[in-house]
């Protein structure tokens, strides 16, 4: 099975700020329409510790992934991203080994 997953751990005092950058960043990718981009993402709050959150991304490939993070506008986001943040993210590079659906 093939696909690659990021999770971005980090803690922020200001989600509503990342989370319009995240926003911002999806639509201009979106409108442009070039180059390699996630296949979707998920925004997330820890409900047990406050300020921390996960930003969750999914790639077709780890090889997209890594293209992915090597673009100019992606490097910009995550710069805005962290000086949002209260301190360094934690990044997670996972390998999807199988997909389950549950109706």
């Amino acid at each position: 099975m093939a696909g690659f997953v990021q999770i971005i751990e980090y803690r922020t005092s200001k989600p509503d700020e990342v989370a319009a950058l995240m926003e911002e960043f999806r639509a201009k990718r979106e409108a442009d329409g070039d180059g390699p981009a996630p296949v979707r993402g998920l925004a997330c709050s820890d409900r047990d510790e406050a300020g921390r959150y996960f930003a969750i991304v999914e790639f077709d490939s780890y090889e997209e992934a890594m293209a992915n993070s090597q673009r100019p506008d992606t490097t910009e986001m995550s710069e805005k991203m962290m000086a949002l943040c209260d301190g360094p993210g934690k990044f997670y590079n996972l390998d999807v080994l199988d997909r389950m659906s549950y109706s």
